[in-house]
């Protein structure tokens, strides 16, 4: 589920966080796009185990978007409970920016995130190369890439349960690894493009 490479600058939040610092980390002030009250009714208690494993009630990541240039710290979890403020940050750094559109990310995608960064054991925020893309975007990309794009006709990325992210000071294969250690998900290397593709569908590895 390959995506192609654009550039643009904006700065969202910038504010660097240690991954010892995580449970330290304040919610983030609400952003401009909110979840609506059905999500909201849906979310107001995060799970406590994935994959059979328990979680940390507070729970946090960092992300940096390659394209938009975007920063963003944010505890999107606290005493088990997900934090509609904080999702909404993450909701609008994940957007498709190529279409300015917003859409909610699975929760359990951040959750897997979480679960990764503690198994690369690194201070580094995740570096964001496609988060949610409308429909039309994901045809575009389809299009433009060609056979060999990897972009699926109906990505999960359509539907907020995908992103496509590297490590800086992560070799590739490495967090290629980690992200299948955890069992949870799809698990996509791309070494041409530099990023590993994780989702919340099955089980699966490409």
């Amino acid at each position: 589920m390959a995506d192609q490479h654009d550039r643009s600058a904006e700065t969202l939040v910038e504010r660097p966080v240690s991954r010892r610092a995580f449970l330290g980390i304040g919610a983030v002030a609400a952003a401009g796009v909110l979840i609506p009250s059905r999500v909201f009714a849906a979310l107001s208690a995060g799970p406590t185990v994935t994959a059979g494993r328990a979680l940390a009630p507070e729970r946090a990541l960092t992300f940096v978007h390659t394209h938009t240039g975007e920063r963003l710290a944010a505890e999107y979890c606290s005493a088990g409970e997900y934090l509609p403020p904080a999702l909404g940050s993450i909701n609008h750094l994940l957007r498709d920016f190529r279409a300015n559109a917003v859409k909610p990310i699975d929760p359990q995608l951040l959750d897997l995130l979480f679960e990764l960064n503690g198994v690369l054991d690194t201070d580094q925020p995740f570096h964001v190369i496609s988060g949610y893309r409308t429909p039309e975007t994901n045809r575009l990309l389809q299009e433009r890439g060609g056979s060999h794009s990897g972009v699926a006709s109906h990505s999960l990325h359509i539907e907020g349960k995908a992103i496509d992210i590297r490590v800086p000071g992560v070799r590739l294969d490495h967090l290629r690894d980690a992200a299948r250690s955890l069992r949870i998900g799809g698990v996509g290397y791309y070494p041409a493009s530099d990023f590993v593709h994780v989702d919340t569908g099955r089980v699966r590895y490409w």
